[in-house]
């Protein structure tokens, strides 16, 4: 039986909340500011038609950027908008940050305003009833079932309260705690309160003034950990407090290394890249001459790259140049078992498909930015003290 504990450390002046299983760091998150999902009423800057993007002052000092192609017409506050229109100098616009930025790279915001519940993410400009990719296929049909005719008269009680756009409705992996007996009540219950909390916030843009924070998320990074243990199957995980043992210092630094070292001698590299990553699988000093090493180090291998996958927060392409095989029902269990990983991923991880030249293909979705640019922020910081 597989232990964890979650073990609250310090790297570099930093609070660090690590998740251990079987004495292996599996879960390492930063305790820092982010203003991922908070939802502002922005106005628009400047319109840029080779980019199909307008640039967005969101806070009173920030811009981000704001595709054109996706704007969901209950955002545009200060006019009359519908899906014929297009957006306009000085709109004033209520918007999410997708994604922070990065370097040169300005924020991403969207109109495609998501509110997460405990059960629940009921998204603005979506139609629809959906659940997560990493319930079983049976349960993500029961669930969408006992749920459709639910969130069709809801949405029918708050259609006045979204200004003419619609909304889509996902199920969230922890519906499947609900008990059976009480699943309808809990579940309406969880989907009627996201969009109350998106109705608010279309109400409150028309009222209030530009550059307002309409919505700040509550994120409790220690509750994330507890979750990650849970879908890794430990229920009783203690939190403690960092005595030095397991070298968390240490093993931070360690992912900052591209070569990894597998228990059989093989090696992985990894090159985080600007538009994607790189991953390379090498035999090394695996033993040759045994039938299956091809596909034994391919396996672990591909554990291991997840693994840094996850810990990295790794996003966008993945490219993975996994030791080439002989037969296809190799590569069919090296798929397989690479699809399961990915439903594992607390992140949206998608497999996409292997190239003619042998190149495994995955996309994560962006949820934060990645360890390194975590750790650069970090030595600025005590660069500047």
């Amino acid at each position: 039986m597989s232990e964890g504990q979650i073990i609250l450390a310090n790297y570099k002046g930093n609070n660090v909340i690590t998740g251990f299983i079987n004495n292996k760091m599996e879960y390492l998150s930063f305790e820092r500011e982010s203003h991922l999902n908070e939802i502002y009423l922005g106005k628009v800057d400047h319109i840029v038609k080779n980019l199909n993007a307008a640039f967005v002052k969101y806070d009173g000092e920030n811009i981000g950027y704001l595709p054109l192609d996706k704007i969901s017409c209950s955002c545009v506050t200060n006019r009359s908008f519908d899906s014929s229109d297009c957006l306009k100098n000085g709109d004033e616009v209520i918007v999410q940050i997708d994604s922070e930025a990065i370097k040169t790279k300005k924020t991403k915001l969207s109109t495609t305003i998501s509110i997460s519940g405990k059960y629940s993410v009921i998204t603005l400009g979506r139609n629809g009833v959906g659940a997560s990719v990493k319930l079983s296929d049976d349960v993500r049909r029961e669930f969408i079932d006992k749920t459709k005719s639910i969130f069709v008269d809801l949405k029918k009680d708050y259609q006045s309260s979204l200004y003419g756009s619609d909304i889509g409705l996902i199920i969230r992996t922890n519906a499947s705690e609900i008990e059976v007996s009480s699943f309808k009540d809990t579940i309406s219950s969880d989907i009627k309160s996201c969009i109350e909390k998106l109705a608010a916030i279309l109400s409150e843009g028309r009222s209030r003034t530009i550059y307002t924070c309409l919505y700040k998320p509550v994120v409790n990074t220690l509750d994330k950990a507890r979750n990650f243990m849970k879908n890794a199957g430990i229920t009783d995980c203690p939190v403690i407090e960092d005595n030095g043992i397991h070298g968390i210092k240490s093993k931070i630094d360690e992912l900052r290394q591209n070569r990894i070292w597998l228990k059989s001698g093989a090696f992985i590299i990894i090159e985080q890249l600007e538009s994607f990553n790189a991953i390379d699988v090498n035999t090394g000093k695996a033993i040759k001459g045994k039938n299956s090493i091809s596909l034994d180090v391919n396996l672990e291998a591909a554990d291991e790259i997840m693994r840094q996958v996850r810990l990295r927060n790794l996003t966008g392409m993945i490219l993975i140049d996994f030791i080439n095989m002989k037969q296809d029902e190799d590569y069919d269990k090296l798929i397989s078992h690479m699809k399961k990983l990915c439903r594992q991923d607390q992140v949206h991880t998608n497999y996409v498909d292997i190239t003619g030249l042998g190149i495994m293909e995955l996309t994560r979705n962006k949820n934060d930015k990645s360890l390194k640019e975590i750790l650069h922020e970090v030595e600025n910081v005590v660069d500047n003290r």
